[in-house]
């Protein structure tokens, strides 16, 4: 008897080592400074399921149905990536950006739970953190695997506490079924 993978088996494993190459691409991304403050983490299974769980209870919370039409491409799909950034830390050059006069200033300013995400953040962590993004996409883009950005994932994520050094966060489902789950979609 000669071993077989099937089509499902096959999908999911290849849709699980792609997640780990996407870590892997968000990882050696460019950095400012070549300061690394990029958090990665594959999700599958109970635990995809549970984002996608919560979104629906933000979705009911907030009355924003885009919660919930995401919650089914997460549920739909087979693993999310989730990337993050530590934005609290400054890399130094007194930018302003952030809204303080100094990256000191920064650094000192309270930072406050927002609806989603913890802020000030440092506009270099997040072009950091879009970087790493586009590297993880690029990736399973390269190897047929759909993919899409949303920013809805991040904020059902950092509320389960699941990378909780991150003050921002994105999550990337990924899929591979005949037709790209993530374009063409219809709200709720």
């Amino acid at each position: 008897m000669c071993p077989k993978i099937g089509e499902e088996e096959g999908e999911k494993e290849a849709i699980l080592e792609v997640a780990k190459l996407m870590q892997a691409a968000a990882r050696t991304a460019p950095k400012t400074a070549g300061i690394d403050d990029i958090l990665t983490l594959v999700v599958y299974g109970e635990e995809k399921d549970a984002i996608a769980e919560k979104m629906n209870e933000i979705a009911e919370e907030r009355k924003i149905d885009g919660f919930k039409r995401d919650a089914k491409n997460v549920k739909d799909s087979e693993a999310v990536v989730l990337i993050g950034v530590r934005g609290s830390k400054s890399i130094g050059i007194n930018c302003g950006a952030c809204g303080y006069n100094s990256c000191q200033e920064f650094e000192q300013a309270q930072k406050k739970r927002g609806q989603d995400f913890v802020g000030p953040t440092c506009l270099f962590k997040a072009l950091d953190l879009g970087i790493a993004l586009g590297s993880a996409v690029k990736i399973a883009s390269l190897l047929n695997i759909d993919n899409r950005i949303m920013y809805r994932i991040g904020t059902a994520a950092l509320k389960l506490n699941f990378i909780p050094e991150a003050t921002v966060a994105m999550g990337i489902p990924l899929s591979a079924k005949g037709k790209n789950i993530y374009f063409d979609r219809k709200w709720p």
